[in-house]
């Protein structure tokens, strides 16, 4: 009985502090278009027999993409990734998989190696880990004359690099230290964030500091560059876990930021080897009538110029409800730096219960950095920070605030699709100004291209990348170019491609920052130093197209139909966002029992004389209305050179039946020649010159050999199946109608369907 009321306490708890300004975003935006797999322009890079494309390191220095796979690194063009510029294997033992196999994992998906981390090194080596064979390892990799090369430096890789090639890790290499945060052991069930030098600083095992995560992004911000509180710099971390502070018979995921500070070195006696600086807070991104929180998935910083610049941008889901959210570095270092805590009480039958801590904080503050204000009390380091500081930050790293997106909600919310990674790019306007186009990897192999205008945001495309069921694992982003990985393959797209819009309406209406109207040449272009407002439209705040040139209306196409029959016309707008508009001789046309408005085209049933006439399909998107294509039909009659459908029946009916009576006559024809022997028997069917293979006997006469001879010749016996493959079709077609179609070129030609016309 406890159990209902827990979980209704929980979602009380949550619901108030979540959904406070969630009715912004508007749910289930429609993208505005939708770029199929065949036309998304992009490069495809896959080679036979890996898999698992999901690792990436942008070496723009060397003009490639450093690309990580299943047992396989691989070194490709940046600026075509169907070029590869090097490869090197980097394989199991039959020894290492054995002994994985062993232990119970699967031989053929989890005994491999898994590459995991690939990082820059100072001297531009890189810095490689790999899952090998559920025992991690790393080296060093260098580029040399063409080739990749491993330098078998290999060095132990747990706390490195997961163990499992499938567990969510991060990592972030920062002044030649690698920081991670991932699974210490075998089973998955130790999870540490580490910094790896000489003196190894991580988390402690306990789970008031990490509870089951899920690890998806860490960043590093130089807060210690120019700050007049002499602070150091951070390492933000981003997962989810199982929240300890609600109280609950049932488990309750959340997403969390913690945090940690570049120059700590662990305590003297207390937190010893262990971060001094760990805090953790919830991370809300609050979505209206869902009470649970979204939990998650990826996370991406842009800093337009230092560090107090730096927006978080983050994707959320919970099943298939997905959001984005932002943070500023602002806000979430406020949290850190003022939020009180939450601490552990014991209650009754050793139940442990979370609150807020009212009492007094030690001072220095429990989890800051070494700042002006420590050194002044004589803390120069984190070494000669007090017990009573350490022990508070040991037992309580939950703060009680949570981190708030901008503007308190999501700036994004979509139904039915699960986000998976998301990457921002800077896109400069006509007018100078700058937007930030957020890039999202979803679960159903395809990337939404979306913008923010003012608090609005506007999905300009979906672009299917791969099949349906190839979730997108891994976005990198370069200049304009979009790096797509997955289990497959990877793509390379251009995020700017601007040849897509096909009319000035079409361009103006994207709202697309890289495009515009370009007057002189008459297309759709991409946005460059040398364009004016005089020159190019463009209307990014309120797709104000008032400045197109007008468009013509679009040459008939001419149509006829049989009367009875269904009609398709085809019109298909260039938005997902338009609304077809359907006319009949400058008449609307509404939905009934003979016009049937699809969003594609219009069908017409039972067509007869009253559905002749002009059509014409226009697309309405917003206040503009722009005419696609247009169509006369007329139906067939029996003047002139066209003869009505019954001319065409009567026709068809007098010509089978005359099939009908001589092939009656034929076969009367060749049972009476059968039944008097002047047509042998099939088993006898042979050359009469070819005595050794004669079917009759030897006792036949010269003269009946003769005659066999004659009726053979006169007879071809495949006569009878072309005559049986005539017959057939001559019938197939009494039982089709004629019908018409347009194909590419808009000309009409005439073809048997069971009962509807495709126009």
């Amino acid at each position: 009985m406890m159990f209902l009321p827990a979980v209704l306490c929980v979602f009380y708890v949550w619901s108030p502090a979540t959904l406070i300004g969630g009715q912004g975003p508007t749910s289930n935006i429609i993208p505005r278009k939708t770029v199929p797999i065949n036309s998304n322009g992009g490069r495809l890079f896959r080679e036979e027999g890996f898999w698992n494309y999901t690792t990436m390191l942008l070496r723009e220095d060397l003009n490639m993409l450093i690309l990580g796979a299943r047992e396989a690194i691989f070194a490709l063009d940046l600026d075509d990734i169907t070029v590869k510029k090097a490869m090197v294997n980097w394989p199991v033992t039959k020894q290492q998989q054995m002994e994985c196999s062993n232990k119970g994992k699967d031989a053929t998906n989890d005994c491999k190696n898994y590459i995991r981390i690939l990082h820059k090194n100072k001297d531009g080596s890189m810095y490689v880990c790999g899952t090998k064979a559920f025992n991690p390892s790393c080296d060093t990799m260098s580029y040399a004359n063409g080739q990749l090369n491993l330098e078998n430096k290999q060095e132990d890789g747990k706390g490195k690099c997961p163990f499992d090639p499938f567990q969510r890790y991060t990592s972030e290499m920062v002044d030649g230290a690698l920081y991670t945060a991932t699974s210490m052991n075998f089973r998955g069930s130790e999870p540490v964030m580490m910094r790896s030098t000489d003196e190894i600083i991580r988390t402690e095992f306990a789970s008031t500091w990490l509870n089951e995560p899920n690890f998806v992004h860490m960043a590093h911000i130089p807060e210690g560059e120019p700050n007049p509180e002499g602070d150091d710099d951070k390492i933000y971390m981003f997962f989810s876990e199982t929240a300890v502070e609600y109280d609950s018979y049932t488990k309750v995921d959340v997403s969390r930021v913690a945090r940690v500070c570049k120059g700590d070195l662990g305590g003297q006696r207390t937190l010893q080897k262990k971060w001094t600086s760990f805090l953790k807070a919830r991370l809300d991104c609050p979505v209206l009538n869902i009470n649970l929180p979204l939990l998650v998935q990826d996370m991406f910083h842009l800093c337009q110029d230092d560090w107090t610049t730096c927006v978080f941008y983050g994707v959320f889901t919970l099943q298939l409800d997905s959001a984005v959210c932002a943070y500023k570095i602002e806000d979430i270092k406020a949290v850190f730096s003022k939020s009180k805590f939450k601490a552990p009480f014991p209650v009754e039958t050793s139940f442990v219960k979370w609150a807020l801590y009212s009492s007094e904080l030690p001072d220095p503050r429990p989890g800051a950095c070494i700042d002006n204000h420590a050194r002044e009390k004589g803390f120069a380091k984190s070494l000669d920070l007090p017990d009573k500081t350490l022990q508070f930050i040991k037992e309580k790293p939950l703060l009680d605030q949570a981190v708030s997106p901008i503007g308190k909600r999501a700036l994004l919310v979509k139904r039915g699709t699960a986000f998976t990674r998301i990457v921002v790019a800077t896109a400069t306007a006509l007018k100078g100004s700058k937007h930030h186009i957020m890039l999202i990897g979803t679960k159903s192999g395809s990337v939404l291209k979306a913008v923010n205008y003012e608090g609005k945001t506007v999905i300009m495309e979906e672009i299917q990348v791969f099949e349906p069921s190839e979730p997108v694992k891994i976005l990198r982003l370069s200049n304009t170019t979009l790096y797509v990985g997955s289990e497959v393959g990877v793509v390379q797209l251009s995020i700017s491609e601007c040849g897509r819009y096909h009319t000035c309406l079409d361009c103006v209406l994207a709202r697309d920052p890289y495009c515009g109207w370009a007057l002189n040449t008459g297309r759709c272009s991409t946005i460059d130093s040398t364009h004016t407002t005089s020159t190019v439209i463009q209307s990014l705040s309120d797709g104000d197209a008032s400045r197109c040139p007008p468009i013509g209306g679009s040459k008939p196409v001419n149509i006829s139909f049989f009367h009875g029959n269904a009609v398709k016309l085809w019109c298909q707008p260039y938005s997902n966002l338009a609304k077809v508009h359907w006319q009949l001789n400058g008449h609307p046309i509404r939905a009934s029992n003979t016009f049937q408005i699809l969003s594609d085209s219009l069908m017409i049933f039972n067509a007869s004389a009253e559905a002749s006439g002009h059509y014409t399909c226009s697309s309405v998107e917003g206040k503009y209305e722009a005419q696609h294509v247009a169509y006369d039909l007329k139906m067939w009659s029996g003047s002139g050179t066209t003869a009505s459908l019954r001319d065409v029946q009567e026709k068809e009916n007098t010509l089978v039946a005359m099939v009908v009576i001589l092939s009656l006559i034929l076969a009367m024809l060749v049972f009476w020649n059968m039944y008097k022997g002047h047509l042998p028997l099939p088993c006898c069917h042979s050359r009469v010159k070819d005595t050794t293979n004669r079917c009759g006997d030897e006792r036949f006469s010269a003269n009946q050999a003769q005659q066999h001879k004659v009726a053979s010749s006169t007879v071809n016996m495949n006569s009878n199946n072309n005559y049986a493959n005539i017959q057939r079709f001559s019938i197939s077609r009494e039982t089709d109608r004629l019908t018409t179609t347009v194909g590419s070129s808009g000309q009409i030609s005439l073809r048997p369907i069971d009962d509807e016309s495709e126009i």
